[in-house]
This record gives C-alpha cells, structure tokens and sequence, in this order.
C-alpha cells in the first residue's frame, strides 16, 4: 500500500536510483509464478535497504521472511567483503526460486538460507548481528524483538516492515486480527524500549528504523 499519492510515488521512485537489472528480472518471475506478488520489497523500498546497509557496512545481517529474495539481495549490497547474510524463510517451496537469484548474483557465496519457523532457527545462529529485517508473520513481531535484542550489539539497527499494516493501525481493530494487535504492541515496544531509538517512516506499508543504544 502506498500513502502518497500516486504522481508523488511515481517522481519519489523517478528521483532514485534504478533498479537493478537482476532485481528487475526476480520481480516479473514472482509476478508470474509466485502466490501474494504485492509481498515483494519493490523498487523505493528495495533501494532504501540497500542504502541503509551500505551506509552501514554490516558484517552480518539477519532477514526474518525471504519470500523470493528481494530485499536479501538489497541489503547484501552493502555488506563488507567478507560479511553473511542469513535469511529464514518457512516456506520451502520458494528456496530453489530464491537460490537462482542469490547465486546470479555477485553475493551468492555470502547469502546462506534456512528453512524453518524463525523462532526456532534464529538461536541456532551463533553469529553477533550488526543489521536485522524483519519482514514475517506479523503476529510474531513482538517475540523477535524479546529474542534478537538481548543479543545485539550497541550500534546494531532493526528494519521493521509493514509496520503500518494498510492503515489498520489507525483504525478500529476487531476482535480475532491478531495481526494488527501484535503489530500495535511492536509498534509501542520499539518506540517506548529503553535501548532503541526508533523512526517510522511511511515508506510503502510503513518501515521502522530502530537503533540499539
């Protein structure tokens, strides 16, 4: 969902920089083979993870939801030579799609996934991470944040996405949309936690930017 205007998103997007030839590519195949395309980061929002990462430099980078590998292959732009990025997905359908594009690219070697639920494969990680996307099941954004936190570092940031949920945020909530609740308290806990310091930026369906104290 976009909250500007259309003629506004179309000059932001005009005013950027292009997207890349391959990214181009993984979209059209996600918009013919691939159920719930609209998941997809996209141009603007896939080339504001890859300036974020590269203003960053991270050495390692966690991504919470795959999908078909977009926003992985945004944010290892800016990963250092010798930096990993590790991307968890659960479903399995999608790894050979997202293995073709990550080794056509020129990061393949760095980009390593994992089946599975997230809660479960993240503390099998032992890696200290500089950079985190989450971008999964909305209902489990609190309990990322209650896992990843203690372990980050001071200086570490989390992407957030989807953080706006179509607007749902602002508006009445009905009993059973377990999504938009836990995304109300996510919301809440990032802008209120004592070692984050937090942005939202209406970008897309909304992007959280939080920085470890």
């Amino acid at each position: 969902m976009h909250f500007l205007p259309d003629k506004i998103d179309d000059y932001v997007v005009e005013h950027s920089q292009p997207e890349p030839l391959l990214l181009q590519e993984l979209t059209r195949e996600t918009w013919q083979k691939v159920l719930a395309p609209r998941m997809l980061s996209g141009h603007l929002q896939g080339r504001v993870l890859s300036m974020l990462s590269k203003l960053m430099r991270p050495k390692s980078i966690l991504e919470i939801g795959t999908y078909t590998g977009y926003s992985a292959l945004c944010l290892a732009e800016g990963l250092q030579e010798s930096g990993q990025l590790h991307t968890i997905d659960i479903n399995e359908e999608l790894f050979d799609f997202q293995r073709k594009y990550f080794d056509a690219s020129n990061f393949g070697p760095q980009i390593h996934q994992y089946l599975g639920n997230a809660l479960e494969v993240i503390p099998n990680i032992p890696v200290a991470f500089d950079l985190v996307f989450i971008d999964a099941d909305k209902k489990n954004y609190p309990k990322y944040l209650e896992l990843l936190l203690p372990n980050l570092p001071s200086g570490a940031v989390i992407l957030s996405d989807n953080v706006l949920w179509s607007g749902k945020v602002v508006e009445k909530i009905a009993k059973d949309d377990l999504d938009t609740q836990a995304l109300l308290t996510y919301n809440r806990q990032l802008n209120e936690h004592p070692k984050l310091e937090t942005v939202l930026l209406p970008i897309r369906d909304g992007l959280t930017i939080s920085r470890v104290i």
